[in-house]
């Protein structure tokens, strides 16, 4: 059997979901590939204070419920199964499905997300949105006068713990090495925050805390110079050391960074093939928020719309 659309969206997450209201919406019946997980990353997020329409804190599942609901009100046809493998050669695109399905699109609009690096400790992800965080932007409010640490020693590192600073009473920033690799300017802002203390060559070997309800209370460091493991007691861990795109499937077919992150031309969702768009954090490797990643399915969504209408 094979499936022919004039819009293929392959993942389900914010970027996914906007893209497929607004190209329904736009009467092109668009095709929604959820992938293999429903609701992407934020499905993993406990609790959300920033998204604008919900002043009552919402969970990340509940959010992407609602909007996969909108998505089946306006006719979007949402398909539970994951595409394998994909041919931008000639138009309409060929895809295959993990359920040997061919489907043929016009465009396709890839909103496949990114995958926060984790430190594959014990309990990690037990303590996951109970203590242990990927986003500072996103979760940083709920520890305010509290003990945090942050995990890495990047730009984006620094910018989290510059923010935790703002509310949190100590931001402990935990570094494998003797200097950072953020820029000189933010190196000097860090350094100069007085509620900001450094953790040199160290790392984090185990997690604990309580069990009922889950809630982290201690980050156990190694000092990679002397070996000895000292307790840091602390109520939130922020892990910033990076993220993995999704874009093993489109590995020398688009132009994608160093880090494999999908380049889109400027103030656009265009990729390097046309027909072809990107939208969320699968092209923004720098701010992971669910506004962000929504705002750029509608512009993927737009842009689609006018690239089919040129087709005609």
């Amino acid at each position: 059997m094979t499936i022919q659309t004039k819009v293929l969206i392959i993942g389900s997450g914010p970027a996914g979901y906007t893209a497929a209201i607004y190209t329904s919406r736009a009467g092109l019946e668009p095709v929604l590939f959820s992938g293999p997980q429903i609701g992407g990353q934020l499905t993993l997020t406990n609790e959300i204070e920033n998204f604008p329409g919900f002043p009552d804190p919402i969970t990340g599942e509940e959010l992407m419920f609602r909007m996969r609901e909108q998505c089946q009100k306006l006719g979007v046809n949402i398909i539970h199964d994951e595409i394998v493998s994909i041919d931008f050669k000639k138009r309409p695109f060929t895809c295959k499905t993990s359920s040997k399905e061919e489907v043929k699109a016009d465009s396709i609009i890839i909103s496949t997300g990114a995958t926060a690096k984790l430190l594959n400790l014990n309990n990690e992800i037990k303590y996951l949105g109970h203590g242990i965080s990927t986003c500072a932007t996103c979760d940083g409010f709920f520890y305010k006068g509290k003990d945090v640490a942050v995990v890495g020693g990047g730009n984006t590192a620094a910018m989290e713990a510059m923010h935790l600073s703002k509310f949190c009473k100590t931001v402990y920033m935990i570094h494998r090495r003797d200097k950072l690799k953020a820029d000189k300017v933010m190196q000097k802002r860090l350094l100069s925050t007085k509620n900001i203390s450094m953790v040199w060559n160290s790392t984090p070997v185990s997690i604990s805390g309580t069990d009922n309800p889950p809630s982290l209370t201690t980050v156990t460091l190694r000092n990679l110079k002397t070996n000895e493991d000292t307790d840091l007691k602390v109520d939130g861990l922020f892990i910033s050391i990076g993220s993995n795109p999704e874009t093993k499937l489109f590995k020398n077919q688009l132009d994608l960074d160093e880090s494999g992150y999908i380049i889109t031309k400027p103030q656009s969702c265009k990729t390097s093939i046309d027909g072809v768009f990107a939208a969320g954090d699968v092209q923004n490797p720098l701010h992971k928020q669910a506004i962000l990643a929504a705002g750029s399915g509608c512009l993927a969504a737009l842009e689609a719309e006018e690239f089919l209408s040129d087709l005609n």
